[in-house]
């Protein structure tokens, strides 16, 4: 039997396709993210199959037994809290390793939070690149902006309302102002979009902000992509005036331009390069 893969509603309960409500109904077993989530949806549904837990935290140690049950022949059924599974939400691991073995995967559209927060933004959509939650850690989360800097296209991005503020203020400093909009609780009553530009944003999220949030923010303006490429010189002393640390600014130097890591840290604690020799 296949793995099948069922999208489930982001917000509104009506947002099931007729499909996966059948394949829910005819499963053997339902794993899913968080039991108690997944009970009120197939109560509301009037579905009664078992449930087993497969999150973020013990989807590896799932996978075996999940795996052993599809091969007996066991009709299995994979969601999450909301949306597609495997799309910033368990579901990738289980499905990699069912391709390896052999087992035939299916997964149903449905239900998802980027495609209608894209949409909604107003911003391009012809091409996007999808970031999904960017790093909580500071230094990680502004080396992650910093490599997305030149990026063309429209950025989207998943938001824990917890970190909003902080990470709306580091694509400030690290982005520059851009349009943007602010997508909040999809399909819900009350369903919200601020479109705006991101310094703008800044002042509206200083107070908390709850619910299921989509950042979309406009692509590299046309003017400093047609700019010549700064040299890692300038890139590193840029980045340390925005407040990275040493370390990560080294890191991203070696990743992005290939100097080697003593050669920047050199040049960052002296101000001068250090003179690379043949080895």
């Amino acid at each position: 039997m296949p793995l099948i893969l069922v999208p489930t509603p982001v917000g509104n309960l009506e947002d099931i396709t007729l499909r996966a409500i059948r394949v829910l109904k005819e499963a053997d077993l339902i794993a899913c993210e968080d039991t108690r989530r997944t009970l009120r949806l197939l109560n509301h549904l009037d579905i009664r199959v078992p449930l087993v837990s497969s999150h973020e935290h013990n989807e590896k140690e799932k996978a075996p037994l999940l795996l052993r049950a599809l091969r007996e022949g066991k009709r299995i059924a994979l969601v999450t809290d909301a949306g597609t599974p495997g799309i910033s939400d368990p579901g990738a691991h289980l499905v990699g390793e069912a391709i390896r073995e052999g087992i035939h995967v299916e997964v149903l559209p449905g239900a998802t939070a980027l495609i209608p927060a894209l949409v909604l933004s107003g911003l391009p959509t012809h091409t996007f690149q999808f970031e999904g939650f960017l790093p909580p850690r500071r230094g990680d989360r502004q080396k992650r902006l910093i490599a997305l800097k030149d990026v063309p296209c429209t950025l989207v991005f998943y938001v824990s309302p917890h970190r909003l503020k902080d990470e709306v203020a580091d694509c400030v400093h690290v982005l520059g102002n851009r349009p943007c909009a602010l997508v909040r609780e999809l399909s819900k009553v009350h369903e919200e979009v601020l479109r705006m530009e991101l310094e703008e944003l800044v002042e509206k999220v200083q107070s908390p902000v709850k619910g299921e949030m989509v950042l979309v923010v406009g692509g590299a303006p046309e003017s400093s992509r047609n700019e010549p490429e700064e040299s890692w010189e300038e890139f590193a002393r840029e980045a340390i005036g925005q407040g990275l640390s040493v370390r990560a600014v080294v890191k991203t130097v070696h990743e992005r331009y290939g100097i080697s890591k003593n050669r920047a840290k050199a040049f960052l604690m002296t101000g001068e390069p250090k003179e690379s020799h043949p080895s």
